[in-house]
């Protein structure tokens, strides 16, 4: 079972990086139009966009994944300010839009992932970048494997390994308790969403366990495998659900040299 962030690559190598998913506005035959969105923070307004085909028409069919057509997710270029929403499909212009607003200015990317209609398609995700107008500081990042989120304690273990599988362990806490009621969102109990730092690209990422039934709950953990292609690194965002409200965790992860060594200092201070 696939969350967000699988890319088309091979067995990555540090040496000869395979193409990874999310890096560009075109793949496969399709393109992800310039989208239209408010252009200053604190702006309320509407977040549009199409999928063109290879002639240039808007595509208006689609496979569903993890339960929707198309999933829509931004981040700032410093990995804040993540968002991950799904926006709704104008059948007779292939437009889709959401309701929006920036909390704050600064270069975000927009994603578009998306499984094109046919038997046997896979996962496409297409990106492009949006101004919005205003001062801010860019936020450095530091290495975090727990965070708290609305309540809950949620932790990260084990370790990336570039150009191998790795197996990522997430639990959830709630006032030093375990939580046992976690809930399937978009078909499975939680979202990974990777993304190497400076370029953003996704990794291959994906849920372990058989796909979750309406009703089932699980917890407190959590188990994904990624694959890192590089010594980066690395922005995870998990989306989980309890009592039907959806909470979002992010974590900072270096991932290790195939050989086991750490990334360099430049990536383990934030710089």
């Amino acid at each position: 079972m696939n969350t967000h962030g699988e890319g088309h690559g091979g067995a990555a190598q540090e040496t000869a990086e395979p193409a990874l998913n999310g890096v560009s506005a075109s793949a496969d035959g399709f393109v992800l139009s310039p989208v239209q969105a408010p252009t200053a923070a604190g702006e309320d307004g509407k977040l549009s966009f199409q999928i063109l085909d290879e002639s240039g028409e808007a595509v208006t069919e689609y496979t569903t994944a993890h339960e929707k057509d198309l999933h829509l997710i931004a981040v700032r270029t410093d990995g804040t300010g993540f968002q991950h929403v799904h926006p709704e499909l104008d059948t007779s212009t292939g437009t889709w839009s959401v309701p929006w607003t920036w909390d704050e200015a600064g270069t975000y990317r927009v994603y578009a992932d998306f499984t094109p209609a046919g038997e046997g398609a896979e996962g496409i995700t297409l990106t492009r970048a949006v101004e919005v107008a205003g001062d801010f500081t860019p936020v450095e990042t530091e290495a975090q494997i727990t965070d708290e989120v609305d309540g809950y304690t949620v932790s990260l273990n084990g370790d990336l390994t570039a150009g191998t599988s790795s197996e990522l362990t997430i639990s959830v806490e709630r006032d030093g308790e375990p939580v046992t009621t976690l809930e399937p969102y978009l078909g499975a109990f939680g979202h990974l969403v990777a993304l190497r730092e400076g370029d953003l690209a996704y990794l291959h990422v994906h849920a372990e366990g058989d796909e979750p039934q309406a009703g089932d709950t699980a917890g407190p953990e959590i188990g994904f495998a990624a694959e890192a292609p590089t010594a980066d690194r690395y922005l995870l965002y998990l989306d989980f659900q309890v009592d039907g409200q959806v909470h979002t965790a992010e974590f900072v992860i270096d991932a290790k040299h195939g050989d086991g060594s750490q990334t360099d200092d430049s990536h383990t201070d934030g710089h």
